[in-house]
């Protein structure tokens, strides 16, 4: 999620095949690395629809340079409170994709959105949980709680980081304080910042560069989310816990924006990746949870054993998963500000 690359070169202007016809584009804006190359090529082996792909660090990334103007882009991959946020200012498409064959194949426990309940709009993609990576050696010690992290560089002399994103940070404070990641009240935000404040001379920085830095051992541990390179990444003593307090469950939807100048094509990748198979050469790479169910029978024991992936009941009751808050999402604002720029 972390990486703004391109991973594939798209130029936003028609490509055009060798007898002079313009040939068929699709355009995708994602998280960093969220999606497998080859998946985008062989549907542009299947289909013949050139697919181009931008990413983005964050949510607020994404639907800033949207709401700016940036055209040309036809499918985003939003956390559930974002693809609720976008439905509120007309910057999706209903696609109707519950309408597709393949449609059966996802499982109803992820149609999470508010605003799209029955999958008018959107398609659940991916979810995970976002808790704590660490090398055992360098954190002095099991983790198991955010409390148990905070301590590290007083007890080590090591360092740690948490995710430059607003939402995921304040969740901690709010979570510590037995509080919902989706407080409203000013009390409750106040106390989370306060508290996030009371450690901010624990924190190294505010990064998603996490798996790198604990491999070269830079620090003894970090906020991420559990999918991605940190679950590959090869390094003794690398751990990953969710904290006993609680954490934060994402889900990642596929959508077809308003402005998508190739909505069909769009509308063609959507019912692509409905396939099992397609789906699981996906969820195989990420090293996290599908919304498929046939595609889950098809992932390796190392995803489909592994507890941190799937979490058991007793863990997902611990988890909760962000909800457009509207209007509080300004207090979240100067309280991020603050945490940020607090001595």
């Amino acid at each position: 999620m972390t990486i703004k690359t391109s991973i594939i070169a798209a130029l936003f202007g028609a490509a055009v095949t060798a007898n002079g016809a313009a040939a068929e584009e699709l355009r995708l804006y994602n998280w960093g690395d969220y999606i497998n190359p080859e998946i985008l090529k062989k549907f542009t082996e299947e289909t013949g629809i050139e697919v181009g792909l931008d990413t983005y660090a964050s949510n607020e990334e994404m639907l800033a340079k949207i709401q700016a103007g940036a055209t040309g882009y036809d499918i985003v991959f939003p956390s559930v409170h974002m693809q609720d946020i976008m439905v509120k200012l007309d910057l999706l498409a209903k696609t109707d994709i519950n309408q597709a064959a393949d449609w059966g194949n996802i499982d109803p426990a992820f149609m999470t959105a508010a605003s799209d309940p029955n999958g008018e709009y959107c398609m659940p993609y991916g979810w995970g949980t976002v808790g704590l990576f660490y090398n055992s050696e360098a954190a002095g010690d099991e983790i198991t709680s955010w409390a148990d992290f905070f301590a590290i560089p007083e007890k080590t002399g090591n360092k740690i980081t948490m995710l430059n994103d607003m939402r995921e940070v304040m969740a901690v404070g709010l979570i510590m304080n037995g509080n919902s990641v989706n407080a409203s009240d000013p009390a409750e935000i106040k106390a989370a910042m306060d508290t996030l404040i009371s450690h901010k001379d624990a924190i190294s920085a505010f990064t998603y560069a996490v798996p790198g830095m604990i491999s070269s051992g830079d620090i003894a541990a970090g906020q991420f989310f559990v999918g991605l390179n940190a679950m590959a990444t090869n390094v003794d003593g690398m751990e990953y816990v969710i904290p006993s307090e609680g954490a934060t469950m994402y889900q990642e939807n596929m959508c077809v924006l308003a402005s998508a100048p190739n909505k069909e094509n769009a509308r063609k990748f959507m019912e692509f990746f409905l396939k099992p198979e397609i789906s699981a050469m996906n969820t195989a790479q990420q090293f996290n949870g599908s919304a498929n169910i046939p595609a889950r029978a098809l992932l390796p024991d190392a995803i489909k054993n592994n507890p941190n992936i799937n979490v058991s009941a007793a863990t997902m009751e611990r988890l909760e998963m962000f909800k457009d808050i509207g209007a509080a999402v300004k207090q979240y604002d100067r309280a991020w500000n603050s945490i940020r720029t607090a001595d």
